[in-house]
């Protein structure tokens, strides 16, 4: 009786016992995903990687954003009414036309004007006494010391977003104590940046010898940033930058509340991480409400927000695609987002297969168990992950991976002369041509990266297609002129073998002295340094009769390297911040060379007819002028060959068919308001995957069974043999 009543208790509570979330949690309409990697700053003027992004966009809101349907990707308003006016005037005060040449514009004006009747979240810095003061400043040690988190404040406030905030915001981008990453970047076009920095660093000079007191933003200006009336603002910038709209979108220029700002710098808040690198601000649909960063991160349903419409237009093969159904229906359609923390592959990816989550990326351990490979090299849901309904996602990643030259280096740069220079072109092209790329994809990242032709990725203006997008140097083209009727095939490798020996190392010896080249490959523990990808790059290099070694050094001492020049070859990568070919093109401007001026540039390439033509095509507006540049650009760079431009990566991820509008594209990061969730499809599935086994159940209750039997079977014969020994006595006696 005890087994079977073991047996049915543990039956009525399998499925409970295999939910990983509370009771309450169920049947609520919350979205479940996963990260892996803790967020380091969620202040938004210190936030710049993806594992914040995630967090951060759905929280805050710049005054642009891109169209979450449309590709290639349009900014379009988000905060602001409309998108913003651009001015652009020349040495003699005059306005220009847009169409102006970029090098006659010395100034160019921005104006925001933002959306009126916007609302900050509730949050206690805007709550007031009844005197209109606010409620929590001036707070003593006694009043903080029950508090742990924003909601151990009692009362809260909100308040209309203003053309202020934003200008708080870009003054703190001066901050010396915040140390925001793109200072410097942004210092060259609001020069009134430096001038502020400068003054808040004597502020704080002067506050810490009296005591420390925090600065007060609002008693500085910022040249060249201004406040025009309540809801509008203008920004001077220094040239023709017409990129800075891109920045527009970012967080960096998101509002910041100066209230805010007074609230978290009183005595005892950082202490307690109250600050706002802990817990952001914004007026975006979501709110966050538990920041455990080991553990989970939730965000919840900001109740002030206005609710704009999901999108009614985007790109061909969206309606068919689902992503049109909801065209005009108020945002976010999701109450909650809570995002756990998974430190292994494993658990992360079963999760997901019960249901769990709703969401996830496509590792290399379970790409195989997801994916399958046609003999074409065609990507599909492998049968398993079809039958569940899951929905595979691709997009090309606005990235480039490649292998950089130092061009500085005798033997990869060439020397002085022309000549030697030739020499050595010639020998980067050769091993450009050697390295299979199309392989090292294949089998180190599952086929999920598109070979690069050049630094620009597919999707971002300036790249092309077909017979027209190839690197002519390392690869030719087969078949009809399009990427429908041909495709490109890499040179051979005879070719190469032929220009190593044009460039004085036939069969990889010096044609003069005979000694052996030798390529060093500077790398730190995890990269290319990995043994499998080194015995693979060594095998390449052999091929082709050179001496292959790797060099691998802390991350540390591999910076050291590359700042001075030490490096001979190196395997980076970079994230387009926006989708300009201005952001990757710049990765090979001589301005930027890493040893002479600490820049991007760490291959150290210098062409001055590249540099004069980058200046030109920079402020330039997309058009057949600014193609005909990029295209010129490009094949020097095809040519010069200061990397090997490795792939652009593919972005896989699968999302449970219960998940609704969901598209991929790594620059709309704000992405969350637009999906929808179909929860009884989802409480369905998580109960048919998530059955309980019942025949280990059966199994315990007979081995209770067996255990209990013989014990109880002893204990019955006992109790009988006292009970007749007992009576025995009874009638002797008698």
């Amino acid at each position: 009786m005890l087994a079977v009543a073991c047996a049915g208790l543990l039956y009525a509570c399998a499925t409970e016992l295999n939910d990983p979330y509370p009771m309450a949690e169920r049947g609520q309409n919350i979205f479940y995903g996963a990260f892996t990697e803790r967020p380091k700053h969620l202040d938004p003027v210190q936030s710049y990687s993806e594992d914040e992004a995630s967090f951060l966009y759905q929280i805050v809101e710049p005054p642009l954003q891109y169209h979450y349907l449309k590709r290639p990707y349009v900014l379009e308003p988000a905060t602001a009414l409309e998108m913003p006016r651009v001015r652009r005037y020349g040495r003699d005060g005059r306005e220009l036309r847009a169409d102006a040449d970029p090098a006659a514009v010395t100034q160019t004006v921005v104006e925001i004007r933002i959306r009126p009747g916007i609302l900050y979240q509730p949050h206690p810095a805007f709550a007031r006494k009844e005197d209109g003061s606010p409620r929590y400043l001036g707070l003593s040690a006694d009043d903080l010391r029950a508090v742990r988190g924003l909601g151990d404040f009692a009362d809260s406030g909100t308040r209309e977003l203003l053309a202020a905030d934003y200008v708080h915001q870009i003054k703190r981008l001066a901050h010396p104590r915040l140390h925001s990453p793109i200072f410097e970047l942004m210092a060259e076009y609001i020069p009134g940046l430096k001038t502020l920095h400068a003054q808040l660093l004597a502020a704080q000079q002067a506050a810490s010898a009296d005591g420390g007191a925090e600065l007060d933003l609002e008693r500085f200006e910022l040249p060249g940033v201004e406040v025009i009336d309540r809801f509008s603002y203008r920004i001077t910038l220094q040239g023709a930058y017409p990129q800075f709209l891109y920045w527009l979108s970012m967080p960096f220029f998101s509002p910041v509340p100066p209230e805010v700002d007074r609230f978290f710098a009183q005595p005892g808040m950082a202490e307690r991480n109250l600050t706002l690198d802990w817990w952001p601000i914004g007026t975006g649909p979501y709110m966050l409400v538990e920041n455990n960063p080991n553990a989970r991160m939730v965000l919840a349903r900001n109740p002030n927000y206005r609710g704009d419409a999901y999108p009614c237009e985007g790109e061909a093969g969206d309606t068919e695609a689902g992503l049109l159904a909801d065209c005009g229906q108020p945002m976010p359609f999701i109450d909650r987002l809570v995002f756990s923390r998974e430190r292994e592959g494993i658990p992360y990816w079963n999760k997901f297969l019960q249901g769990y989550y709703d969401a996830s990326g496509v590792s290399s351990d379970n790409f195989d168990q997801a994916v399958s490979l046609s003999s074409q090299g065609e990507v599909a849901l492998s049968e398993d992950m079809e039958a569940k309904g899951i929905r595979l996602l691709t997009s090309i990643s606005p990235s480039i991976f490649y292998l950089g030259f130092n061009m500085l280096d005798p033997v990869l740069g060439g020397g002085p002369s022309k000549a030697e220079k030739d020499k050595a072109r010639k020998l980067r092209q050769a091993i450009s041509i050697a390295l299979d790329m199309e392989e090292f994809v294949s089998i180190f990242l599952n086929g999920r990266g598109l070979p690069g032709m050049s630094p620009i990725p597919p999707g971002i203006f300036g790249a092309h297609e077909g017979r027209a997008g190839i690197n002519p140097v390392v690869y030719e083209w087969r078949g009809g002129e399009t990427a429908a009727g041909g495709h490109a095939q890499r040179r051979s490798r005879d070719e190469a073998a032929r220009l190593l020996a044009e460039a004085g190392w036939p069969n990889g010896r010096n044609a003069q002295t005979g000694e052996p080249l030798v390529i060093n490959l500077d790398t730190t523990p995890g990269g290319l340094g990995d043994k499998a990808r080194s015995d693979w790059l060594a095998k390449q290099f052999r091929a082709l009769g050179v001496q292959f070694v790797v060099r691998p050094t802390d991350f540390n001492r591999f910076q050291d390297k590359i700042r001075q020049g030490n490096a001979q070859l190196f395997f980076f990568g970079w994230n387009a911040d926006y989708p300009d070919p201005e952001n990757l093109l710049f990765l090979l401007h001589g301005p930027q060379g890493k040893v002479k001026f600490n820049g991007q540039n760490a291959a150290n390439y210098a062409n001055p007819e590249y540099d004069r033509l980058f200046e030109r095509m920079k402020a330039m507006p997309d058009g057949a002028a600014r193609q005909q540049i990029i295209d010129r650009m490009v094949a020097m760079l095809q040519q010069d060959a200061p990397w090997i431009f490795a792939f652009h990566p593919k972005a896989y991820s699968l999302q449970h068919g219960w998940v609704l509008n969901r598209k991929p594209g790594s620059m709309v990061r704000n992405n969350m308001k637009y999906q929808r969730l179909d929860i009884a499809r989802r409480a369905e599935a998580r109960a048919a995957w998530n059955e309980p086994v019942l025949w280990p159940l059966a199994l315990v209750a007979l081995l209770i069974a067996g255990l209990i039997a013989p014990a109880l079977l002893h204990w019955r014969r006992r109790e009988r043999a006292t009970a007749a020994a007992g009576v025995g006595e009874s009638g002797g006696r008698s």
